[in-house]
């Protein structure tokens, strides 16, 4: 599918001799060259160049390639220039992937073996605070020389 550029040609600049013939592509459009036709119609009829700044009348005309709009402003008239133009190269555009070659499948991995665990002991009860004191002292019978 071809790719079209939407350019725009103006006047930029200020003063007599200061003022330059500019050029810029606004967007790209993907499709035929009627869709993008229509696209830069869109463009064109809501575009607001820098001169004049406060325009009295705005006029669009087609063309073959495009459309070219004429604004009157307080003093004198200026123009933009609107054109499809169709996109054969560029060199910043991004390398195309390359098709994904078909990898063999994967083995199917073994889960691993169980792991054997020892049962779980529940822990014994804590030994009471007097768990080490004979019930009898060794003192009460023990034998006593008279």
């Amino acid at each position: 599918m071809p790719r079209w550029g939407l350019l725009v040609e103006q006047n930029l600049g200020f003063g007599g001799q200061r003022r330059v013939w500019s050029a810029g592509v606004m967007e790209h459009v993907d499709g035929t060259r009627e869709e993008a036709l229509e696209v830069l119609r869109q463009r064109a009829e809501a575009y607001r160049p820098v001169h004049p700044t406060s325009p009295k009348r705005r006029r669009l005309y087609r063309e073959s390639d495009g459309f070219v709009l004429v604004l009157d402003g307080a003093w004198q008239s200026f123009h933009c220039r609107f054109t499809v133009i169709e996109q054969l190269y560029d060199s910043a555009a991004p390398e195309p992937e390359p098709p994904a070659l078909l990898e063999p499948e994967p083995e199917p991995v073994q889960p691993p073996p169980p792991v054997r665990r020892r049962p779980v002991v529940p822990p014994e009860p804590p030994r009471a605070w007097d768990a080490d004191v004979p019930e009898v002292p060794s003192w009460l019978d023990r034998d006593r020389p008279s």
